[in-house]
């Protein structure tokens, strides 16, 4: 039997690398040798960082913080400008390599994706072609990946966060009670601060715990659908494969750009709303469902904070992905910072209309598709009298 062996490749402090590969082509001095971080203005000490180097981080220096207290821990600190198209071309040049390793390649994220080796190293060491792969993304792009080796692809992923950086790293099944068990919660991919706040209150800090905790008190503590997700990537299980992009459809994603910059929750949560009940209506209306929500906020600056998740299943609710995406915005905004863009994405869609029936789903659910279903007729009417795509604006559902 074929052994399933599963990459993930992951760009070291991809927005601070790529901007130093451009600086030293163009003979400055290499920013990831000294305290270093990239943000939206450096001019501006408000601004937000995107990206530290190493000696930068040794100092207490973190993403999404202020430049103004980054400064206050390093007044020398190097303050550089983002690139979002050079962003781009490294990104390209990076996923290019990785395919020519496998064309059963899976994006993450602008920095990192999956690949399915199981043909490509059958009758090879793992560890050599990481090597090779990892090589050759440094000799040819100028930047340093982690390449995490595993049997699937949360172990793939787990494994490319362990020491950084231009590192190889393997965690196979077997090795899980060893290099897994001992780190904290937090460290297990899915995990978010409430979820930590959550387990650690309840005396559960590491994923070994995690792992032996009994399915009736981890349902207790997150909720049956959780439970069972977290109970087998506690345990090193993951059977979900690497998903080539469909051409038909990759993703959908809608967007609302303020005016003014805001910072007043309800406001912001009006916006996340409609931007939500765009979304899910053109998914809709093309006849898919979503498995992945993504969100992002764009502060003043520019600079750009997100976060993804997995549905428990596939979905076309606006109420369901509204729901994921202001939990998601509780994790990556402070409340008060002002934010100038809200956006909401949905991926992996599939036509599959097919629904597993839960027990403990929403009592609600029925009460949100029929909100969704005035909400199209709306549109469809609007569209026909106007011949233009107005949003209609009813009662929100209180997902």
């Amino acid at each position: 039997m074929l052994r399933r062996i599963i990459f993930h490749i992951d760009v070291n402090s991809a927005f601070l690398s790529w901007t130093a590969v451009k600086r030293v082509q163009e003979g400055l001095p290499d920013i990831r040798e000294v305290p270093s971080v990239v943000s939206g203005d450096p001019s501006d000490r408000r601004s937000i960082i995107t990206a530290a180097s190493i000696p930068a981080k040794k100092l207490g220096i973190k993403t999404a913080e202020p430049v103004s207290m980054a400064l206050r821990k390093c007044p020398s600190l190097v303050i550089v400008r983002g690139d979002w198209e050079w962003y781009r071309r490294c990104s390209e040049g990076f996923i290019g390599i990785c395919r020519s390793y496998s064309p059963v390649l899976q994006q993450f994220s602008i920095d990192e994706c999956f690949l399915d080796m199981s043909f490509r190293c059958a009758g090879e060491d793992p560890v050599a072609v990481a090597t090779r792969l990892k090589d050759e993304i440094h000799s040819r792009l100028g930047f340093t990946v982690n390449v995490g080796i595993g049997s699937n692809k949360l172990l793939a992923k787990m494994a490319s966060d362990f020491e950084k950086p231009d590192k190889v790293h393997t965690l196979w099944l077997d090795e899980v009670p060893l290099k897994m068990w001992p780190l904290g919660v937090r460290d297990l991919l899915w995990v978010g601060k409430k979820t930590e706040e959550r387990l650690v209150s309840s005396g559960i800090k590491t994923i070994g715990e995690l792992a032996h905790l009994g399915m009736d008190s981890l349902t207790g503590l997150v909720g049956r659908k959780f439970a069972w997700q977290l109970h087998e990537n506690a345990n090193g299980r993951d059977d979900s494969p690497v998903e080539t992009e469909v051409p038909e459809a990759k993703s959908c994603s809608a967007e609302r750009t303020f005016p003014e910059d805001l910072s007043d929750p309800k406001d912001i949560d009006k916006a996340l709303f409609k931007v939500a009940c765009i979304v899910a209506h053109r998914i809709r209306k093309d006849g898919f469902r979503a498995s992945t929500v993504s969100m992002f906020i764009k502060y003043k600056d520019f600079t750009v904070a997100q976060k993804q998740c997995r549905t428990h299943q596939p979905t076309d609710v606006t109420a369901v992905i509204l729901g994921e995406a202001r939990r998601m915005l509780s994790e990556v905004w402070d409340g008060a910072t002002p934010i100038r863009q809200v956006g909401i994405g949905v991926s992996k869609l599939t036509h599959e209309k097919t629904e597993q029936m839960s027990l403990f789903e929403d009592p609600r659910m029925e009460y949100y598709r029929e909100w969704d279903r005035r909400y199209d007729e709306q549109r469809s009417d609007a569209s026909e009298t106007t011949g233009t795509r107005k949003d209609a604006n009813p009662t929100g559902p209180k997902g």
